[in-house]
């Protein structure tokens, strides 16, 4: 069976040979009003729907659990058709939501300060996984506005790129949720490669993962800088074309004693030099079995104060959903930790910079070599 959450306008149109204008009409019903059954289309013939039903389907992922913290962060568990489980977030603001999405089952960057690390890397989310994450809460809770997506949930976006990109696609689509570009955020620790095509693929918002100015110390909470050592990083951040009036979003999260002090903030203004960036802080927030711990507020706001006296916009994250394991770094999804890790990745990657990966639309599911059944 088919399942209508993958497909995007086109593919959907394609259903209907020469008919294709009743897939635009199904598009709208799945995406644009996140319809459950193909009952629900009533401007659809009853016998085209019953031909539809024959081969299609809408599945979405069963939700496991949701959690309300005392801030009224929501976390959302989905279980996978394969038993898998993946979290979302829905985070309340002043008068609208957001929702951060996951892209992966697990993540392969090892990132030492990432609960999802100790997972490791299972497997990548179908478009369809993906999109539910977001069409779920706009069918379950419309008096809520939702009006921002943020990649920043469980996995590396740019390691599932084909899938991420068509989501982003979808989302965006006049026909579908219609969420502004503007508001749609893809967060990476820095997959080169990826860098060079995002871009030219989206106009999504990009946010970087960067925790360090020092290559050593990023090395060290962030496995991945031994293939992408931040000098590439900042050339690639530095050629990224952004669209008008944009700026790639730098992510900080502050670690006590480790990339927190004022050296480490002058370095951080250094590296930024010449960049289109705004700096968003991060306070470490603490998982069981973590072996960083949570800066000290001086530590924070003199942090913070040196970049408020520097070119760029800083914000200080003021995080939510903490008592419940749903703010940053803290979404591991109760999966076993069966996954594979960053050494793999290292010793199969070597496919992103070849021109046969950089032009695959295959490519990605096989990068780590380790889908798991």
């Amino acid at each position: 069976m088919i399942n209508l959450l993958d497909l995007d306008k086109e593919q959907m149109k394609a259903l209907f040979g020469d008919r294709p204008y009743r897939g635009g009409q199904i598009f709208r019903w799945v995406f644009g009003r996140a319809a459950g059954v193909l009952g629900e289309m009533t401007d659809i013939p009853k016998r085209l729907r019953e031909d539809v039903a024959k081969i299609c389907t809408i599945s979405y992922p069963e939700v496991a659990d949701s959690q309300e913290s005392s801030d009224g962060t929501q976390k959302i568990a989905y279980r996978l058709s394969d038993g898998r489980i993946i979290e979302s977030v829905l985070i309340p603001e002043k008068d609208h939501w957001s929702i951060c999405v996951s892209s992966q089952v697990g993540c392969a960057m090892g990132c030492r300060f990432c609960f999802t690390a100790t997972m490791g890397f299972i497997r990548n989310l179908e478009v369809s996984e993906i999109v539910s994450q977001v069409l779920h809460p706009l069918r379950t809770y419309p008096e809520r506005s939702f009006r921002n997506i943020v990649f920043m949930g469980m996995g590396e976006p740019l390691l599932n790129y084909d899938n991420v990109i068509k989501a982003v696609r979808i989302l965006t689509d006049v026909d579908g949720p219609q969420f502004s570009k503007r508001r749609i955020t893809v967060s990476t620790c820095g997959i080169v490669p990826r860098l060079k095509r995002l871009s030219q693929d989206t106009e999504a918002a990009l946010a970087v993962s960067l925790n360090a100015a020092d290559n050593a110390v990023r090395q060290r909470i962030m496995p991945i800088t031994r293939k992408y050592p931040l000098t590439d990083l900042m050339e690639a951040l530095r050629a990224y074309q952004l669209p008008n009036r944009r700026r790639i979003t730098i992510e900080y999260v502050l670690i006590r004693g480790v990339n927190d002090s004022p050296k480490d903030v002058r370095e951080l203004i250094r590296i930024l030099h010449g960049l289109k960036a705004k700096v968003n802080l991060i306070p470490f927030n603490p998982w069981p079995g973590c072996e960083f711990q949570a800066p000290d507020q001086r530590a924070v706001l003199a942090f913070e104060e040196h970049l408020k006296n520097s070119p760029y916009t800083v914000m200080l994250r003021k995080e939510k959903g903490t008592d419940i394991l749903a703010a940053c770094g803290q979404l591991a999804g109760g999966v076993i930790h069966d996954g594979q890790g960053i050494d793999r990745f290292f010793a199969e990657s070597a496919k992103l910079s070849g021109k046969a990966e950089e032009h695959s639309s295959h490519t990605d599911p096989h990068i780590l070599g380790v889908h798991r059944r």
